[in-house]
């Protein structure tokens, strides 16, 4: 008898449970997101190293990146917002290791326009391209610099670091006197001109950039150094330069450059970008008719340079003829520096006149995969070498404790380097950067 009341029993009990199961159990209160804490989710993720998380997480927290990996094996946190970013490409922000914030407005240079908001403005056109990160190589003045350290945790705009004023002197005394000021100025770098302009001024001589660059070194600074002729770059890097700012372009470079570089790991810095804008308005160029270029181009700036003579006057330039040729030299030195393993970091030394902040990075990719490299390698040059290069330790890789500095394509630039130009969205500290992508 016990038995069956005791079967009875347990049957009622299921019973129970299944009525109130029926009446709906409560539901567990939702969990409200963390302000600042975001996973992008299903993304291809180039980590900007080389290596590439097909399906990968990224979590990031108050503007850093906490975790990321392939997406079975990341934990994203309860209480974090997600952005789901399949069949999306992620790259590392873009970071130009030689470009220019300066009194630029269209294609008119004035010092009036060098103001912090116009400085600011450069670099929200920079960041709307992906690229997130600027060295300003040469030019930059207070406003600048306060631009740059007033960086933080909401930042929508590229970052900036300067050189300061381009470095020049009639004696090393000056010299020392120089680079000290700039020093003074809470530059990051150092700049200097090693160059005749084909024949056309006179160029530095040993004496005064060897006092430039000691002077550099001991004020804890790295010595950028603007170059034509290998010989100069031998020179250079004799003397203690510390990053080759441009191609070597009067001839290819041999063994002994190559060897020089290698002793201090140098970097070379190609800005192809540069010898196009020089002669490139002898027509109109196609890319006047790229969406992705006339989104941000003035009119009246593309007129201007489309007027017959404008053209006919770059037709008739022998400088601008001259650095057409050596464009080829200079992309065959590319090719030939990476393939010795010399790191490469990519830059353009846009924001002169006509020279378009922002799209010409996407220029520089394309002519680099044209000099013989593959996408990806454009890519790490573009992101974890560039860094490297510049010294930008917290940037350049999607790697934890990095700023979430980043660019979402629809394509795949790493299959194909023209999808650099499907830009979807880009990220600066974990901020979306406003009108990215439209």
């Amino acid at each position: 008898m016990k038995s069956l009341q005791n079967h009875r029993r347990i049957a009622w009990v299921a019973a129970l449970v299944v009525v109130l199961a029926g009446c709906g159990a409560p539901e567990p209160e939702p969990v409200e997101p963390t302000p600042g804490l975001t996973a992008f989710t299903g993304a291809r993720l180039i980590v900007g190293d080389g290596d590439t998380i097909e399906n990968g997480t990224m979590v990031v927290r108050d503007g850093r990146i906490e975790t990321v990996g392939s997406s079975d094996t990341v934990n994203v946190p309860e209480d974090a917002s997600t952005v789901d970013l399949s069949g999306r490409t992620v790259t590392p922000g873009l970071i130009n290791a030689h470009g220019h914030v300066n009194n630029v407005r269209g294609l008119e240079a004035d010092p009036s326009f060098y103001t912090q908001e116009h400085v600011a403005s450069q670099l929200a056109l920079y960041a709307r391209y992906g690229v997130t990160t600027v060295v300003s190589l040469g030019g930059d003045g207070p406003e600048a610099i306060a631009v740059r350290d007033r960086e933080g945790g909401n930042l929508t705009h590229a970052r900036l670091r300067v050189a300061g004023p381009v470095i020049v002197a009639d004696s090393p005394e000056q010299a020392v006197e120089r680079v000290n000021a700039a020093a003074d100025m809470n530059v990051d770098y150092i700049k200097i001109r090693v160059d005749d302009n084909l024949g056309s001024s006179q160029k530095m001589p040993p004496t005064i950039y060897k006092a430039v660059i000691d002077t550099a070194h001991s004020r804890d600074l790295k010595l950028t150094a603007h170059l034509y002729y290998l010989d100069d770059a031998k020179g250079l890097l004799t003397a203690g330069a510390d990053f080759v700012a441009h191609s070597v372009r009067d001839e290819l470079v041999d063994d002994e450059l190559i060897d020089l570089l290698k002793a201090n790991d140098v970097c070379v810095c190609p800005t192809l970008m540069r010898e196009v804008s020089t002669f490139v308005y002898e027509e109109r160029p196609d890319w006047f008719d790229d969406p992705f270029f006339t989104r941000d181009a003035d009119p009246a700036v593309l007129a201007a340079l489309e007027a017959p003579e404008y053209q006919e006057r770059i037709r008739n330039s022998q400088s601008a003829q001259t650095y057409k040729t050596q464009l080829e030299v200079a992309k065959q030195n590319l090719k030939l520096l990476s393939d010795a393993g010399i790191r490469i970091a990519m830059g353009t030394d846009t924001g002169p006149a006509a020279r378009f902040q922002g799209y010409f990075e996407h220029g520089e990719l394309g002519l680099m995969v044209d000099s013989g490299l593959t996408p990806m390698q454009a890519i790490v040059a573009s992101t974890g070498d560039a860094a490297t290069c510049m010294g930008l330790d917290s940037l350049g890789t999607l790697s934890a404790g990095k700023w979430a500095d980043f660019v979402v394509f629809v394509g795949n630039p790493a299959n194909n380097i023209a999808d650099s130009h499907t830009v979807e969205s880009v990220w600066i500290a974990g901020n979306t950067v406003p009108d990215a992508g439209n």
